[in-house]
Formats: structure tokens, C-alpha cells, sequence
């Protein structure tokens, strides 16, 4: 099934749901050590970048500074919709969040302060309303 790309509909439908407990940005050279299971991994120069359950990072003794809360969109976006990101990036920027985005294949997914994650749902519930 192809994702949407009409960008009225994908801030209309996004459904931004929150999954449970922090995550944290970390990085390793090499494998995820054993008992991390990352939900992102990127493959940058420096190291392997890991998104992680906070839980995780703390038993196997990695270190981290970002602690997020996990937004998964729930509208099936195509991968060359434009404006999405945007948006969103936008509207939590003007409400003080910084947001840090990852596409998945059927959802993208937001990395939000984790202490502030139930007021970016707000916002985000808030502009789909005002989408509709």
C-alpha cells in the first residue's frame, strides 16, 4: 500500500500516539553490546548512533545527555511526502520543543524532550484538529 502524500490529510490523520518510557541517544563503535535493543540505529563516521530504552542504556553502562519521549505517527506517510516535517517540526518549535524526526517505512516517528512529551502530544492532537 502506498503512503499518503497529500499533506492536509497527513496532519488531519496523524493519530500521534506515545510510547511508553524514555529513550536515549547514544553511540557505540562496532555492535550494540548485549540487552540493547535499539529502536533507530544510524551508521555515521564517528560511531553507531542508538536509540535506546533509557533502561537499557543504564544496564549496560552507556553514556547519553538527550533523554526523549517516542511519538510514532500513526498516519501511513510516503516517504517523498512534503511539508510534513515541517509542520510538525514547526509547531513544536513555536510550543519550545525540539524534535528530532526519524522516517520509518510506514510512520515517522519524533524524539521529543521526554519530561515535556504529554504537551507535544497536546500540540500535535491540536494541529491535526486544526487540519481537519
Amino acid at each position: 500500500m502506498a503512503g499518503e502524500r497529500d499533506l492536509a490529510k497527513l496532519l488531519s490523520g496523524m493519530r500521534p500516539d506515545l510510547n511508553p518510557g524514555p529513550y536515549v541517544f547514544t553511540t557505540v563503535t562496532g555492535e550494540p553490546p548485549a540487552g540493547v535493543n535499539p529502536v533507530v540505529t544510524v551508521a555515521e563516521s564517528e560511531g553507531l548512533t542508538l536509540v535506546v530504552p533509557k533502561e537499557e542504556a543504564d544496564a549496560a553502562g552507556l553514556d547519553y545527555g538527550y533523554v526523549a519521549g517516542w511519538i510514532t505517527l500513526r498516519v501511513h506517510s510516503a516517504l517523498e511526502a512534503v511539508g510534513l516535517t515541517a509542520a510538525v517540526a514547526a509547531e513544536l518549535a513555536e510550543a519550545g520543543l525540539s524534535c528530532n524526526v526519524v522516517a520509518g517505512y510506514h510512520h515517522d516517528h519524533l524524539f521529543v524532550p521526554y519530561e515535556r512529551a504529554s504537551v507535544a502530544i497536546a500540540v500535535l492532537e491540536d494541529l491535526a484538529g486544526k487540519s481537519r
